[in-house]
């Protein structure tokens, strides 16, 4: 009895021992030293040399970075609300995005989305100043908008513009934007592919879209999509992402497009397409009724159908009256 009695408590003792070992190397595990430090001197790391200099891909990235960044700007959209108790007004934030410099009179490009329901609208350049925008035109079926603010020319640095219909997949690219409001962020990839199609926000196609893994995310919408030489070749606009995080695939609308519809939208503030004013009949029942061809149902009023056959019943009745004319002359000389 007693021999297991001096067994039970030699493993007590050792147990004891061991735990209280164990908390104090616990304990004192990552506390400096301090004064207690005996070991060999601590100092700073010495820097390991390069062994060769920067690849020229990554000279090129930064050159075409450094160039297109002072074109980029911040884009602010804020609602303005009325105190519920007050007569003050204050602004609320609904979102953000980025947007271009497109030339030196200070008109801006951007998503119609990014600036969608805004009552302010503010745009940060890349030297960090503020200025309030004003709307200047809307293309909401490419998902496009345009904007002014005023600032000196001198300080501006539009955009270079490049083209859309001879890009290839696989052809680097690079995106410059504002994802999470971090402003000045960039991204790199290639084209994945050319021809697609998304819809907008009024549910309208744009068609030529390029595909690109270059990570877009939100507020990168309305800023460039750059290729190696720094020209815009697309404005950044949408992602597929079934988690609604960054999932590879985003899209961009071609600068062929761009570069066609922002003219309309700084001149006359939409885009001016040309239209013949006729309601065409489904197809459908163009071939219940075994009609080849086209059947117009409708002829707007005041459309440029509608004065087309105006000016030619006009120009019919002309026609008729010099022939009644000349025919009543001939009698009379008869």
């Amino acid at each position: 009895m007693w021999g297991l009695f001096r067994i039970v408590l030699v493993s007590s003792l050792a147990a004891t021992i061991a735990l209280g070992v164990y908390a104090t190397a616990r304990d004192e595990w990552g506390r400096p030293l301090g004064r207690t430090y005996v070991g060999p001197e601590v100092v700073s790391r010495s820097i390991t040399s390069r062994a060769f200099e920067l690849g020229a891909d990554e000279r090129t990235t930064m050159a075409v970075f450094e160039q297109a960044a002072r074109s980029v700007v911040f884009i602010a959209n804020s609602a303005v609300r009325h105190g519920a108790w007050t007569l003050n007004v204050f602004e609320v934030p609904q979102g953000s995005g980025s947007g271009v410099v497109w030339n030196e009179q200070g008109y801006i490009v951007t998503n119609f989305h990014v600036i969608y329901g805004a009552d302010a609208i503010t745009v940060t350049l890349a030297d960090r100043t503020e200025h309030r925008a004003r709307v200047v035109g809307l293309d909401p079926d490419h998902d496009l908008a345009v904007l002014q603010i005023h600032k000196s020319r001198d300080t501006l640095t539009p955009i270079p513009v490049g083209t859309s219909r001879d890009l290839r997949v696989g052809q680097k690219v690079l995106a410059i934007g504002n994802p999470f409001g971090l402003d000045q962020s960039l991204t790199t990839g290639v084209v994945s592919a050319v021809g697609r199609t998304i819809r907008s926000m009024t549910n309208r196609t744009i068609d030529g879209v390029i595909q690109t893994d270059a990570a877009i995310k939100p507020g990168n919408s309305g800023g460039p999509l750059l290729d190696s030489a720094g020209r815009l070749v697309a404005i950044n606009t949408q992602i597929i992402s079934p988690s609604g995080a960054y999932a590879g695939v985003g899209f961009a609308v071609p600068v062929d497009t761009i570069n066609r519809v922002v003219p309309d939208l700084i001149k006359y503030g939409k885009v001016i397409r040309p239209g013949l004013g006729i309601t065409l009949v489904p197809d459908e029942i163009a071939m219940r009724l075994k009609v080849s061809g086209l059947i117009i149902g409708r002829v707007t009023a005041g459309g440029p159908a509608k004065r087309r056959a105006y000016e030619g019943y006009v120009k019919t009745q002309a026609a008729r009256l010099r022939w009644a004319m000349s025919l009543q002359k001939w009698t009379d000389v008869s």
